[in-house]
């Protein structure tokens, strides 16, 4: 496990370069990012902080402060900031002498990624996959996935899940559960805190699978045979919803039955965040296409699709961009592959976050705005409602996310409310430092609560 910087240990304050030469103070820095950058930036806005210095689950701030992050870029941070094996990854590359663009030709690089990819998917499609590199994003690789299985079906129909998120182009977007027109059909993903049939449990999984088997086979239902079916494993931006292993094991037969490809959005769930390396592995599904982004380039932009090579029909040229040979990206993400792989993080993810959750759940007794928790592996959800009411609170929940931070804990939110607390750790995650976000979030739960609204 990497070293962490000590807490609570004072350090002289970091100063931050500026374009002049002058060290630049944080205050400036954040004045000068509200005045020049775009009113769409997310982030920035609920963690007004510089970071200059970052290892393993720690950040350090221009300020001096330091900080538990479980946002982790989002989930992309697998093994932590600044990992000894990603950075000897990367330095290895930068000292080789070896190009950094490359477009999409072959590099011992990229041919190193691959096998190390390959050998960690589900061996069924490993066996007869194809891989295509995309635009660094997972968006990128959304799109490229909704176009390959329309080439491939000729048809150009899309099912796709309420509290959904793929991303924020225009087709992956048309699949997120906010989209508000669009070539796709809604299907309910189950849920037991909020389930769209009120009854929850197997019970519940089984009404939303039957809905989806109803609709596809009602000739007067007005859904055409789509050209494919994209689903998240565990729903993160929708508010940590795992899918049911016995639900996603319907949805494969489902769709293999009427010839419908499975795409598996695996780009939060993958390199074992869920508690297994992929998301599907839990209910032993096989999809026809993996989407994989965030956690692959081992920190850096990397986004593929891998797909049975029965769909390889396209054209070449038919999904393309400049930055998909990012040879850095490949050498971190091969590091990082293989030390997951090796020191086997997703059963660690699996323990500890079995472990937190039981924890947290302790704490929700004790406290009645804690509606739920839920989660896999070290994905991990608290959604928070009104406790006379048990709707959504998302002004609680944005008061929690404050008083976490100003206990040195960064986290965010998630949920069609955006009233659930999400924690993302490094997979590198010691019991120690679980012990210690598991202390702040509960003291800044109580005093989240006292707060006037």
């Amino acid at each position: 496990m990497p070293h962490e910087m000590p807490q609570g240990v004072p350090q002289p304050t970091p100063q931050v370069p500026s374009q002049t030469g002058r060290a630049a103070g944080p205050d400036g820095i954040l004045r000068r990012q509200a005045q020049r950058e775009s009113a769409a930036r997310t982030y920035a806005r609920s963690l007004p902080i510089v970071p200059v210095r970052a290892r393993g689950l720690t950040i350090e701030g221009a300020d001096g402060r330091r900080y538990l992050d479980c946002l982790s870029g989002a989930g992309t941070l697998a093994l932590g900031h600044n990992h000894p094996v990603v950075l000897e990854a990367v330095r290895g590359v930068l000292d080789s002498g070896a190009p950094l663009h490359v477009l999409d030709l072959a590099t011992p690089v990229k041919d190193a990624f691959t096998t190390e990819l390959f050998a960690n998917l589900p061996p069924a499609l490993a066996a007869d996959a194809r891989i295509q590199f995309c635009g660094p994003a997972g968006t990128d690789a959304v799109e490229a996935a909704l176009k390959l299985v329309r080439t491939a079906t000729g048809r150009s129909g899309l099912l796709a899940f309420t509290g959904a998120y793929h991303g924020m182009t225009a087709g992956a977007l048309e699949a997120s559960g906010g989209a508000a027109e669009g070539r796709v059909t809604r299907l309910p993903y189950p849920q037991d805190f909020r389930c769209p049939f009120g009854v929850g449990g197997p019970e519940g999984a089984e009404l939303a699978a039957r809905w989806t088997e109803n609709l596809l086979d009602d000739p007067k239902g007005g859904v055409p045979l789509p050209a494919g079916l994209i689903v998240e494993p565990v729903q993160g931006e929708g508010g940590v919803n795992p899918a049911p292993d016995a639900w996603l094991r319907r949805i494969r037969d489902i769709t293999a039955s009427r010839g419908i490809p499975l795409i598996a959005d695996e780009v939060q769930t993958g390199v074992g965040r869920t508690g297994a390396f992929w998301g599907v592995d839990h209910a032993g599904v096989v999809p026809d296409v993996m989407v994989l982004s965030k956690a692959i380039g081992g920190s850096l932009p990397l986004a593929v699709i891998v797909y049975r090579s029965g769909l390889d029909v396209w054209a070449p040229g038919a999904h393309a961009g400049t930055f998909r040979g990012n040879q850095l990206a490949m050498a971190a993400g091969t590091a990082t592959l293989a030390f997951v792989r090796e020191n086997r993080l997703a059963e660690r993810a699996a323990a500890l976050g079995d472990r937190m959750t039981a924890a947290l759940r302790g704490l929700a007794a004790g406290h009645p705005c804690i509606g739920d928790v839920r989660g896999r592996g070290l994905m991990i959800g608290l959604e928070l409602v009104d406790p006379d009411t048990g709707a959504a609170a998302p002004a609680l929940a944005a008061a929690v996310r404050q008083e976490c931070l100003e206990r040195g804990l960064i986290v965010e939110l998630g949920g069609r409310h955006s009233a659930v607390v999400r924690l993302l750790p490094p997979l590198t995650l010691t019991d120690e430092q679980a012990a210690a976000v598991l202390d702040r979030l509960a003291d800044a739960i109580p005093a989240a609560a006292r707060r006037p609204r």
